[in-house]
């Protein structure tokens, strides 16, 4: 028998599926572009631009001035939200889109999933903006970012605050999405017809699971602009970054003793995302003189949960830090 009859309809059926799914993807990107314009400034890098909001006193001594860097899957306003307007009184505050999130530029492509790469491109922005040292506060995966800079770049921080940081190598691997989406070829494919007929099915849920055990804020997707990582490009590159995480933690690992600047690392005891029993357990004996803070019944974003802690934490840690240049 003649399959030829049968498996017309089907790749038509696959192509119109196709289709479909690609026009779906670029009228919600376009939507989504409009929705959510850039509200910061752009600082230039080699071969591109950096977007970030600096918001707080211009004048602010090294010790009052920090630098948010946002973890997977997010852009500057998942540490902003919480944290900015709680701290832009005393402190100044630059909060930066990593390289291909948010609104920022990923000059390097591939190369920029590296959080060493991305560290090396922090340096650039500070230079820029003409910030000689500072705090920086990191989210999970930035947290990888935040003690490469420390490391590649010590006389430029006075202090880190790791929020549920990536440190170490774990067990299993990541998502399957991550898969595809990081190959060269599939990838561009992936993140053009997948990512928003995912995000209706998953969004939701997944942050639900980061918060776990406590429930996100009603309006969290809107308020931080989460939808920009549904773009193609910036889908890529978080899958990208992500994928490039387990490599780099590897190599890191036993090495966090090189870090000479005073931390704090805040953690909830119940984060399914980033185990505080492989990443900030070890991370606290590789470096015993950190203040470990693990916070009961908190999920992967302690900045959410208990917002007003971490702010303590943080200006008792610039406090410190001038005492300490004094």
């Amino acid at each position: 028998m003649d399959k030829k009859p049968f498996m017309l309809p089907f790749l038509v059926s696959i192509l119109v599926l196709i289709g479909f799914l690609a026009l779906w993807s670029q009228i919600e990107v376009a939507r989504i572009s409009l929705k959510y314009p850039p509200k910061g400034i752009f600082v230039p890098v080699s071969g591109g631009r950096i977007h970030l909001r600096d918001i707080g006193p211009r004048d602010a001594p090294p010790e009052r001035t920090l630098v948010f860097i946002h973890g997977a899957s997010s852009n500057h306003l998942a540490l902003t939200m919480p944290l900015g307007h709680r701290l832009e009184k005393e402190f100044r505050i630059i909060a930066i889109d990593r390289p291909g999130h948010g609104h920022s530029d990923r000059p390097g492509g591939r190369d920029d999933a590296s959080p060493t790469k991305q560290a090396h491109i922090l340096n650039e922005v500070m230079m820029v903006l003409g910030i000689e040292k500072a705090i920086i506060v990191a989210h999970s995966l930035a947290g990888a970012v935040a003690t490469s800079f420390a490391m590649d770049f010590p006389t430029r921080v006075s202090g880190l605050v790791l929020l549920g940081p990536a440190t170490h190598p774990w067990p299993g691997g990541i998502a399957w999405y991550y898969y595809p989406a990081s190959r060269p070829v599939v990838g561009p494919l992936f993140s053009h017809l997948l990512p928003v007929p995912g995000a209706v099915l998953s969004m939701e849920k997944a942050i639900e699971g980061v918060f776990f055990p406590q429930k996100p804020p009603p309006a969290y997707i809107e308020e931080t602009a989460l939808r920009l990582t549904l773009r193609p490009k910036s889908f890529q590159a978080n899958a990208e970054d992500v994928s490039a995480l387990l490599n780099h933690v590897r190599q890191r690992a036993g090495r966090y003793s090189e870090i000479k600047v005073p931390i704090v690392v805040i953690t909830g005891d119940k984060d399914l995302t980033v185990s505080p029993v492989i990443h900030t357990a070890q991370f606290g004996k590789e470096l015993p003189a950190a203040k470990i803070i693990l916070l009961k019944d908190v999920g992967h974003v302690p900045h959410e949960s208990d917002p007003e802690r971490v702010v303590a934490e943080i200006t008792a840690l610039s406090d410190r830090i001038r005492f300490l240049r004094e």
